[in-house]
């Protein structure tokens, strides 16, 4: 699984960041050894499962919350285009913090 992550990752050419900026302003590359990467690409692939005909265009992670002592969750927003439509999405990921094991992946619109 962690090859086929890492084949996504470096196959993907979206703009990446990690503080609010415009969408589309951003050139940034994927930080592979940033703490949040492996989260980042898993919520590229559940928006592709999603919305399989759109185009991701931008991407930013919004950041980490501690839910509990034994929770965490990671929220990524994406920018897509699915022909004249461009739309945004949040991904939340709710992952056991010291097993990292997913325990749910939430993908809703936003405007």
């Amino acid at each position: 699984m962690m090859l086929l992550l890492a084949l996504v990752m470096a196959s993907t050419s979206i703009p990446v960041h990690s503080e609010p900026k415009p969408y589309g302003k951003q050139t940034e590359q994927p930080n592979r050894n940033s703490p949040y990467a492996k989260w980042g690409t898993l919520a590229i692939q559940e928006t592709n499962k999603k919305y399989p005909t759109a185009k991701i265009v931008d991407y930013l992670h919004v950041g980490r919350q501690t839910i509990s002592s034994t929770t965490t969750q990671e929220t990524f927003k994406l920018w897509l285009k699915q022909g004249n439509r461009e739309f945004g999405v949040y991904v939340r990921i709710t992952f056991d913090t010291a097993t990292e094991r997913v325990q749910a992946i939430v993908v809703e619109e936003t405007e």
